[in-house]
């Protein structure tokens, strides 16, 4: 049975938010000049030969404005924790005392804050096609419904507008989460 414009459209809806919330992730791991334990949330650690969260191995805390605090549930993973982090591209230096990591988060350079509102601005983008192909895609199913008689011609126009107005919802919560960061970024 062929899926109605309205399944089309929460199929599509979906979708989208999927899509926002990928973006979302992605932007909470982007370095500001805070301390956040989302910051870590992409490294991945190796334990027994298996890329691993560092989340799943450790608890994170941020108990100080610049700081991090990462400590594992077993000692003898310190050493792979601290080479993760090294290896991450979060470009900070974690010191160990054998029982905890301290990741100190220092102030980000103008320049630096630069590359990161551009990299943000870029992530948006990103977002922006996703969404972007998203309606693309149902936009052909609806049509290709409609050369097939399976709906009335009202009902498909009903359905593009539906769908137009669901993309721009989400091209605007894009944008404002975008903005959002670089603002934070540029705050630090």
């Amino acid at each position: 049975m062929m899926p109605t414009p309205r399944e089309l459209l929460q199929e599509a809806d979906s979708r989208m938010k999927k899509a926002s919330a990928a973006l979302e992730r992605e932007l909470a791991s982007i370095r500001t000049g805070r301390a956040s334990p989302a910051l870590v949330d992409r490294v991945k650690v190796e334990y027994y030969g298996v890329p691993t969260p560092l989340s799943q191995l450790a608890s994170i805390t941020a108990p100080e404005a610049r700081l991090l605090i990462i400590t594992p549930w077993e000692r003898a993973l310190l050493p792979q924790i601290e080479k993760a982090v090294l290896k991450s591209e979060l470009g900070l230096t974690p010191s160990s005392d054998g029982h905890v990591l301290r990741l100190p988060i220092p102030p980000l350079t103008e320049e630096r804050r630069r590359d990161l509102t551009k990299m943000v601005g870029r992530r948006v983008e990103e977002g922006r096609i996703a969404i972007r192909n998203i309606r693309r895609d149902t936009l052909e199913e609806l049509r290709r419904k409609e050369k097939e008689k399976a709906k009335s011609q009202d009902e498909g126009k009903r359905a593009q507008v539906e769908l137009q107005k669901l993309t721009d919802t989400f091209l605007e919560q894009l944008n404002a989460v975008g903005q959002s960061k670089e603002k934070e970024i540029l705050e630090g």
